[in-house]
């Protein structure tokens, strides 16, 4: 009887310790839990319409500063709400900084647009004269 219980804990550590030191790997392939607040009444995640509520959902960094809109009152809306949904599901999954998932999401919106990684487009028939 002992040997058993000492089989199955040596199992569950092994295993333990195996899906520990491998879930960067499985870990994004398991499904979101956001659906869950999507369904609270008056819980929208992405109504913030303002710089400032963009800077404290994350989407400000050194080189990409909102500090200026917000320190001079800047009335406009903020950022587009479709991109800041990318932005932020793009840092979720991969776990970036938010400058490495701007670029990562500006580099699916060229290739999906047809435009190459260092800007030119990818169009065979395209002409260019340096």
């Amino acid at each position: 009887m002992a040997y058993l219980l000492y089989s199955i804990t040596l199992l569950v550590i092994v295993t333990g310790t195996a899906l520990y030191l491998t879930r960067s790997r499985w870990l994004p392939l398991l499904p979101s839990q956001d659906y869950v607040y999507s369904r609270i009444p008056g819980a929208r995640r992405f109504a913030s319409s303002s710089f400032e509520d963009d800077m404290e959902a994350g989407l400000s960094s050194g080189t990409f500063d909102l500090g200026a809109n917000v320190e001079g009152g800047d009335g406009r809306a903020g950022l587009d709400d479709e991109a800041k949904r990318r932005i932020l599901a793009i840092m979720k999954k991969r776990r970036l900084p938010f400058d490495d998932a701007r670029r990562v999401y500006m580099q699916q919106r060229f290739s999906a647009n047809g435009i190459a990684a260092d800007g030119r487009p990818k169009d065979p028939k395209f002409v260019s004269f340096s």
